[in-house]
């Protein structure tokens, strides 16, 4: 009889509001029973939707599932700034908002010349400063330990990119925005929120944030939190599956599988540039690794 193998994979998780990523991580660890799982992007608190989670020899993949660009859904209350720029934060300022504000809040026809002015603004954003309640290192130490000391922090830019940002919904009473966006890695929703409203002449603070996609892990496949452990094994996606949508996949060939799994160099071929999954002839994946122009493979990461 063959041994079992230990569970692996990734499992999308529809986080609620309340917990950490922290959180969800260590209830998995209990109802899977397995002490190797990991998350790839983290949400706060407040925030909702896609968590991947990847457990037991996918947690190598996570540095690669976290590079994808993600999408969002928000709410952001104008008029009142918070200390951590959501709903969870203590109130540091109010500016009411102009009576051209107030005016283009009022007309539900179409974004007003206001609004288009300023998402278009953060469309065209390559660099954002973090809020201080985050979780960079600044001084050898995380900003937002600093941040609850009171220390005034001045964290530097980061490149950032907005692939995508369309205002859905506005209101006068309460002034509010609802946005949709697709963002690249180290982008902050909740500095949109103080950003956008500072070009509409006002403060502002996320009052929702939800996470409809993390790469190419959706909403739509994403379990509660409160699934039975049982059928959340079941749902764990293979290791090799889930290798091969969020890379792209290449195919080696016996000897070539076999001098990567004892690190030796491989030539693979291919034109492909970037991050590579390498597969085995029988479907397993052998690495993370990427070739250079003569087509010389380089290991990044080996799997058992």
């Amino acid at each position: 009889m063959s041994e079992e193998r230990p569970l692996s994979g990734v499992l999308v998780i529809d986080k609620p509001r309340g917990p950490t990523s922290h959180d969800v991580v260590a209830r998995l660890r209990a109802g899977l029973g397995t002490k190797r799982v990991g998350h790839a992007g983290t949400l706060d608190p407040m925030a909702t939707g896609v968590l991947v989670v990847a457990i037991g020899e996918a947690t190598k993949l996570v540095p690669w599932l976290t590079a994808h660009a993600k999408s969002y859904e928000a709410t952001i209350a104008l008029g009142v700034e918070t200390d951590t720029l959501d709903a969870e934060g203590r109130v540091v300022r109010r500016i009411a908002p102009s009576d051209a504000l107030r005016d283009a809040l009022a007309d539900q026809r179409e974004p007003a010349p206001l609004l288009r002015a300023a998402l278009e603004g953060e469309r065209a954003r390559t660099s954002q400063v973090p809020p201080a309640y985050s979780a960079i290192r600044s001084d050898g130490e995380r900003a937002f330990d600093r941040a609850r000391r009171g220390e005034a922090l001045e964290l530097a830019p980061r490149d950032v990119r907005i692939l995508g940002l369309e205002l859905v919904r506005w209101t006068l009473d309460p002034p509010s925005l609802w946005v949709t966006m697709d963002v690249t890695k180290g982008y902050y929703i909740r500095a949109l929120a103080r950003d956008l409203a500072e070009a509409l002449g006002t403060a502002g603070h996320l009052t929702s944030l939800r996470r409809t996609r993390s790469g190419c892990f959706t909403i739509a496949e994403a379990l509660s939190l409160e699934t039975r452990p049982g059928q959340l094994r079941a749902s764990v996606e293979p290791l090799a599956s889930a290798a091969a949508r969020a890379l792209p996949a290449l195919r080696l060939t016996h000897d070539g599988a076999a001098d990567a799994r004892h690190g030796r160099a491989v030539l693979v071929g291919t034109q492909i540039r970037g991050p590579q999954a390498w597969f085995a002839p029988d479907g397993d994946l052998v690495a993370i690794g990427e070739a250079d122009e003569d087509g010389r493979g380089k290991i990044l990461r080996g799997f058992l």
